[in-house]
């Protein structure tokens, strides 16, 4: 079990890092527009 949701963290790394990354450039720039 350990190993499958390994793979599939390993999987969705680069989407939930991408995903990070949107999610701080849309509150900041909600904090500068504000």
């Amino acid at each position: 079990m350990n190993l499958g949701h390994l793979s599939m963290r390993r999987g969705f790394t680069l989407i939930e890092l991408l995903v990070v990354i949107a999610i701080i450039g849309i509150l900041s720039s909600v904090v500068l527009a504000g």
